[in-house]
């Protein structure tokens, strides 16, 4: 049985659910993208046979959902505050699965972190040096959105900020998409809805997005030095990134196995089944 705890780190309750197998070993720890929260991992936790065998701990992260929060975001944050959850519930490492911000996030981790990953499975890692057209442009401002997140801050301090923000079901949100949208092959409103900020700017704070931004295109640490397993998911129609570049980069990972599935830059909405599928074989080589 799934169970919500909250964690307090530098004075934020950090919000996480924990499925305990009962099993032993590293657990599975799922790591959300930008503007997302921890029901991006509704489904595949409901499903997925690796809940027999491993722990599956998923999070809000500091900004996100229920972990609500205006103070300042970020890798080495998030980083220390993951390592916190697993100081909590006596974790030594972890598996970590993170899709889009949250798989750069977890390559973060692994470098700030030695030996406390034992492996990462990372959905569409955005690469700054792999981004191309109109998402080019989003290296180019991210100092500014740094700064603009500042200054957001600074107004929070003096009371200027929404009172309440809503927590959104990305479950109910897939479920629709896949209804309304993909199952009458209309890939484009898809991608419009998933990747506007007017619509994630509904459900976190701003500065908090202004950072995830900024955040999603900082360079990785050095892929040549991440020594533990990778798998790699890759949608062929990614829509931030050049596939191809992308592809060398990574395989500039020491241990790494690449899949590419049929998606834009969502599979776990578009291709559910498939992304659990091959997370799951991995694992299963992994514990081997």
């Amino acid at each position: 049985m799934e169970v919500a705890r909250t964690l307090a780190v530098g004075g934020v309750a950090l919000h996480y659910r924990l499925a305990r197998s009962g099993a032993g070993g590293a657990p599975l720890v799922l790591v959300h993208g930008v503007a997302s929260n921890l029901t991006r991992w509704s489904e595949f936790v409901e499903h997925t046979t690796l809940a027999r065998g491993r722990d599956l701990l998923r999070v809000d992260l500091r900004g996100h959902g229920e972990s609500l929060a205006r103070t300042p975001t970020g890798m080495a944050r998030w980083s220390d505050d993951l390592a916190a959850i697993l100081d909590a519930e006596r974790y030594r490492r972890a598996v970590f699965v993170g899709h889009s911000l949250g798989a750069n996030l977890a390559v973060h981790f692994a470098a700030r972190h030695p030996g406390r990953a034992a492996g990462l499975a990372l959905i569409d890692p955005v690469l700054s040096q792999a981004l191309r057209g109109r998402a080019r442009w989003l290296r180019r401002l991210a100092p500014l959105a740094c700064g603009l997140a500042v200054v957001v801050r600074l107004a929070n301090r003096l009371g200027l900020h929404r009172r309440r923000i809503p927590v959104l079901d990305l479950r109910q949100l897939d479920e629709s998409a896949r209804a309304e949208l993909l199952a009458h092959g209309r890939t484009g409103s898809f991608v419009r809805r998933y990747s506007s900020p007017f619509a994630d700017l509904a459900f976190v704070p701003t500065a908090v997005y202004l950072q995830d931004v900024a955040e999603l295109v900082r360079p990785l640490p050095a892929l040549a030095a991440i020594r533990v397993p990778v798998l790699a998911i890759l949608s062929k129609g990614v829509t931030f990134t050049d596939l191809a570049a992308t592809t060398r980069l990574l395989e500039t990972l020491p241990k790494v196995e690449l899949r590419v599935i049929d998606a834009t830059h969502w599979p776990l909405t578009e291709q559910p089944e498939v992304v659990r599928a091959a997370i799951e074989r991995w694992c299963v080589q992994l514990a081997a």
